[in-house]
């Protein structure tokens, strides 16, 4: 029998001398009912003219090389969310990557799709054994507030906070917080984006005169959200900063033509953010044959 198992999700990218790896978690599907400022209709018209027939969505991870040192940006989702995600690891081991050698787990933020691929959910292990762990100050802060979580939703008090309590704790003694810009990693500046959740952070890479923003959950879906940035979503703790901030960051990369790369971008999801007349409009980068 032919075997139709799609290539590994792994795509290496060069920024200047830093070696940047995409690594696919996998997929998520769902219907447009999440979004808030567009009507699912509008969003599905959105989708069909851009030849999409549902919501299916990347979950994207980012491996950073810089000589002998390797970094993580995100860890997918573990066994949190269904067996369309939690590939991680198993790229990592496609990519040739030993997770022990591993020595920054750097997360955007601590939603299950970033951070519930930290350590085993029943074992509590560390997949990532000698790395620290680096988040903005304002996650840890917010996902183990006791009043925020009593006024989620049963979900949000599940897959939110007491996922991301469970991730933290085997890190706890090696956690590295920042508030402001900071260079993390070398050649890797952590840049807070906050809105989307209190810590909302993008990572920029750059070197050799080359820069690539890692920005998160800029946008979750980006057939709707590039073209109509006010759009926000359910998962956004503050939606109007979160849309605000969108609005900054395309300026940003739009204006300083910065490649970026987006962890619900459909994978590799590395591109670029052109102006427009009437908005933005995003140009996926080509295919790479040599990184």
């Amino acid at each position: 029998m032919t075997d139709l198992t799609q290539v590994p999700g792994v795509y290496h990218r060069k920024v200047g001398d830093i070696t940047v790896t995409a690594l696919a978690d996998g997929y998520v599907d769902g219907g447009l009912d999440v979004l808030r400022g567009v009507t699912p209709e509008e969003g599905m018209a959105m989708l069909a003219e851009r030849f999409r027939p549902s919501r299916r969505i990347s979950v994207n991870a980012y491996l950073v090389r810089n000589g002998n040192r390797t970094a993580l940006i995100e860890t997918g989702s573990g066994t949190y969310m269904g067996g369309t995600l939690g590939w991680l690891l198993g790229n990592l081991k496609h990519a040739g990557v030993d997770p022990a050698s591993i020595e920054t787990v750097m997360l955007t933020h601590m939603h299950p799709d970033h951070s519930a691929g930290l350590a085993h959910r029943e074992t509590g292990e560390r997949f990532f054994p000698n790395a620290e762990l680096a988040v903005h100050e304002n996650e840890p802060r917010h996902w183990n507030d006791d009043a925020a979580m009593a006024r989620g939703t049963e979900r949000e008090k599940l897959m939110y906070f007491q996922c991301a309590r469970d991730q933290m704790a085997p890190y706890k003694d090696r956690m590295r917080l920042f508030s402001k810009p900071t260079e993390i990693f070398p050649g890797v500046t952590a840049e807070p984006i906050p809105g989307h959740t209190p810590g909302h952070t993008s990572y920029r890479i750059a070197s050799g005169g080359e820069q690539l923003l890692v920005w998160g959950d800029i946008v979750h879906i980006p057939e709707v959200q590039i073209p109509r940035p006010e759009v926000t979503i359910a998962f956004d703790t503050d939606p109007g900063a979160a849309a605000a901030m969108r609005g900054r960051v395309f300026d940003m990369v739009a204006t300083d033509r910065i490649a970026v790369a987006g962890m619900h971008l459909h994978y590799p999801g590395f591109g670029n953010l052109a102006r427009t007349a009437s908005g933005y409009h995003l140009v996926p980068e080509a295919w790479r044959f040599v990184p």
